[in-house]
This record gives structure tokens, C-alpha cells and sequence, in this order.
């Protein structure tokens, strides 16, 4: 065993909703692949024993992703189970006797943040936390004061290069390799920067509702649903400087650097929105003023990107679901005034596949008087071996490896942008299922409009 690895993984919240979609998936999978081979302790107040929550394991496999005999045998073999409230110091004195001689536990705290404080308490209460990582689910925080307050929590009881927020999205194989497609290759760097490029989008779409999940979606909204966390990870990418080095820290810091170089947000530019029928949703208030849309305009005041403004999109019952990076260059100076030339660009596509594509003018092959864009396109599906983004996160987190991981400040940076308007009560406006948002939406605009993403060959509306 790599002596980095944590020798047990304890996971709060055993039978929860997260835990039966996600993890115990992500557990076989690691299993499979031979990254798992430690004790697996679940930690839940359900009155269960531990034949329930193998039960329970082996309900999810059946459901999200299928059974491989040979891969839940093992991870039933390592699976033990401590039933108790989370108050109660008896749960975690009998969590210490199924302990046992764990030199190097990892806790993974996939419930609700109201009980981290007590949770963190209780270990350090009954000695659980020497040599121990904590992994931490989101939301972390739901504005700057609250993050700040969970990290003062944490950090009373682990330093920093043990804790681990997970945001699992950074775990899928195309965000996380869009570093290496930026600084792998060097035809994007001679335009990478303010003096080539006009204006960068980031589309984040879904065609689909809240799917039940009402009362959760109240609690949140877009902007802390997914801006916040997963597209500011996207955003960072994009922006962020060449590290020194690829180990962790050096790559958190340059991310770190590209949200302190963005200014708190205005409300002017900021437009939220809301489906036509969302506060008919179960949970949902009968006069909700949370945006299941969201639009937004980032300035990154720094020397590459000063004057290039940064669009982000987001929202729910949109005409796709797709989530795409548009960079659209300057219109070079040109003897060709005839044609009706469109900016170059370079597309990256994230999801549902993943695409790679720049944008270039041409002439017409049926008309040489008119031109139109071509593009130059890398196109492909992710494969069955790649690994899916809650196996990869738990993975590197149980190793100690906290590239795919908020640091403190960047978290903090991150909330800090955003809260002015999450405090502001700007409007919310209603827009129609399968359009791209409410009509004010129109009010902030890239120049040469928004890249509206196409899946399947249809146009989206």
C-alpha cells in the first residue's frame, strides 16, 4: 500500500441519498480498479445493522451502474457499519472501536453542513482525528461568512493539507484535462491572452427541471448550485497562468491568483431567472425568488486578460443540456470587407461529449462571393475505463492528493465574488421552459452574441 494512502475511509451520512447514487458506485469502481482495499466504515442514524446497509449497497449497484460480482464481494468483505446520532459521544466511541489500529483514517462527511461542527467536535473528543483527512461534500457555505465560519470549524481540529472540499465536478476526466489540453499544447498560447482574444463564454445548460429536488433547489439557487463552485473551477482554467510545477499546491495557487483578479460582482451585471412552473414543484415556495437561471459578466483584472470580458450561463430547463466553452478572437484587419466574416474561435466542449473545435472563415464551395464558418474539429466520447468523477475524487483524496480540491482562500475568493449580489435581491424573471432564459437576459451580451450549443445535430432555439 502507498504508506500516503489512508488505511480506513469512514463516510457520515451511510444511507443518505448521496451515498446511494454516488458513492457506494464510486466505491466498487475503485474496488475494480484496485485502489480500495481498506475498511469501509458507514456512519448513520438509521436503526440499520450492517446486513441493511449491504443491502442497501448492493440496491444502489443495481440501480446506478450495475453489479460486478467479483468487485461488491470485496467491498461487502470491507464494509462495517456504526449506527448512532451524531451528538451521542457513544457513536463515536464504538466509531473508534471499529477503528482499531487505523493509523491514517479518512472522514468523509457527505451530510448536511450544519452538522460538520459537531461531527469534528466528536472526533476530536474521543481521539479519532490523529494523522486523519477530512473530506468535506458541498455546499461549503452558503455566502462568505458561512464558508469562513466552516473553515474556522475545520481548522480547530485538521491543518489545511488535510482537509479535502470535494467539488466533484472538477473530478470529471474533461475538466481535468483541460489544464493539460491548455499548457500540453502550443498553438493556444500565442493568442491566449487580452491582445487576440475579444470575449470568453461559458455555458453551463440543462434540459430538465429540478427533478423533485424542490426544497433542495430553495436552499440554493443557480448561482450556488453550480457558478460558484463549478464554473469558477472552469473559469480558473481558463484563465490561470502556466504553474511553476504540477504538484498540487503549485496548480491552487494560479487558481487562486485568477479569482483574487475578479471584482466583487455588480448587479448590473447579473441577470437571474426562473422557469415558468417552478413554484409548482413540491418544496418550492408559491412565491420563490430563486433563480433556476442565471447570467453574469466577470471582469479578470490582470495583465493577460485585463479588458476581456468573461460570460457565464447557467440554469435549468434550457433547450439542451450541454456544458461548452466558447473563446471568440478579435476580427484581424482585412482586405476582404466583401464578406461578412465571422470572429475565429475556439470551442471546448465538456459535456455530453467532449469536443475540441476552432472556428474559421472560408469561402463558400457553391458561391465564392460569400464566406462561412468551418470548423476544425477534435471530437470524442469519453470511454468505459476513464473514470467517473466520485471515484477520481475519492481516490486522490484518500492518496492525499489535493489538485482536484478547494483550497481555503479559494473558496473564500470565490464567495466573495458573488456574495454582493447573492445579498442585492435583484430581481428574478420568469422565462418559458426550453428557451435560453427570460428576455432581460438579452441585456447582457457578448459581442457578436451568445454561442448557443448544439447537441445531436438540432439547433437549439
Amino acid at each position: 500500500m502507498n504508506p500516503n494512502c489512508s488505511d480506513t475511509l469512514v463516510f457520515f451520512g451511510a444511507t443518505g441519498d448521496l451515498a446511494y447514487k454516488k458513492i457506494f458506485p464510486a466505491l466498487q469502481a475503485m474496488v475494480k480498479r484496485g485502489n480500495l482495499n481498506v475498511p469501509v466504515i458507514g456512519v448513520a442514524k438509521a436503526g440499520w445493522n450492517l446486513d441493511q446497509l449491504k443491502a442497501r449497497a448492493r440496491d444502489s449497484l443495481e440501480k446506478h451502474g450495475g453489479i460486478d460480482p467479483a468487485a461488491f464481494e470485496k467491498l461487502s468483505s470491507l464494509l462495517r457499519y456504526v449506527d448512532g446520532d451524531y451528538s451521542d459521544v457513544a457513536t463515536f466511541q464504538q466509531l473508534r472501536q471499529e477503528l482499531r489500529q487505523a493509523g491514517r483514517p479518512a472522514y468523509y462527511l457527505a451530510i448536511p453542513p450544519t452538522a460538520f461542527g459537531i461531527v469534528v467536535e466528536q472526533l476530536s473528543k474521543t481521539g479519532c482525528t490523529q494523522n486523519a483527512r477530512m473530506i468535506i461534500e458541498k455546499p461549503f457555505g452558503r455566502d462568505l461568512a458561512s464558508a469562513q465560519e466552516l473553515n474556522a470549524i475545520l481548522l480547530k481540529t485538521f491543518n489545511e493539507k488535510s482537509i479535502f472540499r470535494i467539488d466533484h465536478y472538477l473530478g470529471k476526466s474533461p475538466v481535468h484535462n483541460m489544464l493539460f489540453f491548455r499548457f500540453g499544447n502550443a498553438m493556444l498560447e500565442p493568442f491566449w491572452n487580452r491582445h487576440h482574444i475579444e470575449s470568453v463564454q461559458i455555458t453551463m445548460a440543462e434540459d430538465f427541471g429540478v427533478q423533485g429536488r424542490g426544497a433542495f433547489y430553495e436552499q440554493v439557487g443557480t448561482i450556488r448550485d453550480v457558478i460558484q463552485n463549478h464554473l469558477f473551477q472552469v473559469l480558473a482554467n481558463v484563465a490561470m497562468e502556466p504553474p511553476i510545477r504540477t504538484d498540487s499546491e503549485s496548480i491552487r495557487d494560479e487558481k487562486v491568483k485568477v479569482l483574487k483578479a475578479i471584482p466583487p460582482l455588480d448587479a448590473k451585471n447579473v441577470v437571474r431567472g426562473q422557469f415558468k412552473g417552478y413554484r409548482a414543484e413540491p418544496g418550492v415556495s408559491s412565491n420563490s425568488n430563486v433563480e433556476t437561471f442565471a447570467l453574469l459578466k466577470l471582469e479578470v483584472d490582470s495583465w493577460r486578460w485585463r479588458g476581456v470580458p468573461f460570460y457565464i450561463r447557467a440554469g435549468k430547463n434550457l433547450p439542451v443540456t450541454c456544458t461548452e466553452l466558447q473563446v471568440n478572437l478579435r476580427q484581424p484587419p482585412t482586405m476582404y470587407d466583401q464578406y461578412n466574416l465571422k470572429s475565429n474561435s475556439f470551442r471546448f466542449r465538456i459535456s455530453p461529449n467532449v469536443v475540441a473545435a476552432f472556428g474559421l472563415n472560408a469561402v463558400s464551395p457553391e458561391d465564392e462571393s460569400v464566406s462561412r464558418l468551418v470548423e476544425l474539429k477534435v471530437d470524442r466520447t469519453t470511454g468505459p475505463k476513464e473514470m467517473e468523477a466520485y471515484e477520481r475524487v475519492l481516490t486522490d483524496a484518500m492518496m492525499g492528493d489535493a489538485t482536484l480540491f478547494a483550497r481555503e482562500d479559494y473558496v473564500e475568493e470565490a464567495w466573495r465574488i458573488v456574495d454582493p449580489v447573492l445579498k442585492a435581491g435583484t430581481p428574478v424573471h420568469e422565462y418559458e421552459p426550453k428557451t435560453w432564459g427570460p428576455e432581460e437576459a438579452h441585456s447582457i451580451r457578448p459581442p457578436g452574441g451568445w454561442h448557443n450549443p448544439v447537441v445531436n445535430s438540432q439547433p437549439a432555439k
